[in-house]
């Protein structure tokens, strides 16, 4: 039998999932800002170099990693009446809000010097962890629960890309709608303003209706904080076996994710020719780069149905290998056809439909093995704890945080080695590259897809805990702790919290 051991003693309700996935709107904000709109918005509108736009927004993305742990380390000895994170969540967003508007509309309406960008940029990615490590790291302090966990971050995902996608979509066809397009500098402090907002009514908002339920003061107090004592808690952690072998999946999931990024851009327009309206009668603007972050939201949706299931059948670890493996195959379906001969004219709608049709289901199983292996972090938590006596939520998340920066920044190298190696002229246009230039991009794209999901699937495979040793580990930490009056007890003999105590 499962067993079932959450802060409310009973399954979680519907409105609380998503109260809590709806924390990661500021994420996806922030991802989908900085991956695709910054740097076409400093080097083509402001009139900054790109190769110093890309170094520092590399140098903030270091310096970000290195602070994360101790972000984490931070959010796990916080000791308040509101519990070890929502001071975290109440205090951040704030200033968060302002330096995102502030990295949109520099003073003066001036570019920066490259260290003001730098700062900005640092200042950005550093309260963004302040909100979504502790935020995530909520997680395995409100359940135990295996498929529970799983639910959890189904709703984080899914609330991630939405907001990532929302501001994509406004961006073209909202904020930067006009006949300058992305060009339009206007349009940029519209955008950041909405985003400022929208992250901290998302991280705010999230934490006050989780308030009632991790309003409480820890069960034990930490020392007081020391940077030796936090980077010698720090590598203790990160030396816990079962993360290192999630380190080693996760490493070749985020650079694969990273790569994939950073090239979209350059296939769905030099190999795609995405630019052009999706069908002979539509208008201009509904073009196939409008649909194409439609089709990524969409795939999340069909995701969020998918995974709960895969899991409950499977585990996670399987789960995460048929995601990678499933990603490769669908992905790279289309570019195999182009290659051979066996696909529709590039540019005609059937190509396009055709495309978008295999990215829904390519993108669906990337996003599986993502979760899962996002999701094996929670067991790690306890696995730590068995070991050591002690929970450290916050350092294994922002591990987990500087695996994927650090990955993310090697996906983009990544991609300017193929697209160096392939040759492709840098005022190249759609429609005129020439096909042993297309070819080229296909075959570095794709092996370097093969290998890296190969690694992934190995690594993530291997992952050593499975949902029957995680309920056992629950069982064995349950007799540790001595019976508290007034508990509830599960049919599996484990000690449930008071859920009458946590009400609002």
């Amino acid at each position: 039998m499962s067993v079932t051991l959450n802060a409310i003693g009973r399954p979680l309700p519907l409105r609380l999932k998503l109260i809590h996935g709806f924390g990661a709107v500021a994420f996806g904000v922030k991802d989908g800002g900085f991956s695709f709109f910054l740097l076409i918005f400093y080097n083509q509108v402001l009139g900054m170099d790109a190769a110093l736009v890309s170094a520092a927004l590399l140098i903030a993305l270091l310096v970000d990693a290195v602070i994360d742990p101790i972000i984490g380390n931070l959010s796990d000895r916080t000791y308040t009446r509101w519990g070890r994170r929502l001071p975290w969540l109440y205090v951040a967003p704030i200033p968060l809000a302002v330096v995102w508007v502030m990295l949109w509309s520099p003073p003066g309406g001036e570019p920066p010097s490259f260290l003001g960008l730098l700062g900005i940029a640092i200042a950005v990615r550093m309260l963004l962890s302040a909100c979504e490590v502790p935020s995530i790291s909520l997680v395995p302090e409100i359940t135990q629960d295996y498929d529970e966990r799983t639910t959890l971050f189904r709703f984080r995902f899914l609330s991630g890309w939405l907001g990532g996608i929302l501001m994509m979509v406004l961006a073209y066809t909202v904020f930067m709608a006009g006949p300058d397009g992305l060009l339009q500098k206007d349009g940029y402090v519209s955008y950041g303003i909405f985003g400022a907002v929208l992250m901290a009514v998302s991280v705010i908002g999230s934490a006050a209706g989780q308030h009632y339920l991790v309003a409480k003061l820890p069960e034990k107090k930490p020392p007081p904080f020391s940077l030796k004592a936090a980077f010698s808690e720090i590598f203790d952690a990160f030396s816990e076996k079962s993360f290192l072998i999630f380190a080693a999946g996760g490493l070749a999931a985020y650079v694969s994710q990273g790569m994939t990024f950073s090239i979209s851009n350059y296939l769905n327009l030099f190999v795609w020719q995405l630019d052009r309206p999706i069908t002979p009668t539509s208008p201009d603007w509904l073009t196939g780069l409008v649909v194409y972050p439609v089709t990524l939201f969409l795939s999340v949706v069909l995701m969020f149905f998918i995974v709960g299931p895969l899991h409950a059948n499977f585990g996670k670890a399987k789960s995460a290998v048929m995601g990678a493996l499933g990603s490769v195959i669908i992905g790279l379906f289309p570019y195999v056809l182009l290659l051979i001969g066996f696909w529709p004219t590039v540019g005609t709608p059937a190509s396009t439909f055709g495309l978008l049709f295999f990215l829904l289901f390519a993108n669906c199983m990337g996003v599986v093995m993502m979760i899962s292996a996002t999701s094996m972090i929670a067991e790690i938590v306890e696995a730590f704890e068995e070991r050591t006596q002690r929970r450290a939520e916050g350092a294994f998340y922002s591990g987990n945080w500087l695996i994927q920066k650090c990955a993310t920044g090697a996906g983009i190298f990544v991609t300017g080695l193929i697209i160096s190696a392939s040759q492709l002229q840098t005022d190249a246009s759609p429609g005129t590259v020439p096909q042993d230039v297309i070819n080229s991009i296909i075959i570095y794209f794709g092996a370097a897809t093969i290998v890296l999901a190969g690694i992934a699937a190995y690594w993530l495979g291997s992952f050593p805990i499975s949902r029957e040793e995680h309920e056992d580990r629950l069982r064995r930490l349950a007799l540790r702790k001595p019976a508290a009056p007034g508990p509830s007890t599960s049919s599996e003999g484990i000690v449930a919290p008071d859920a009458g105590s946590l009400a609002p």
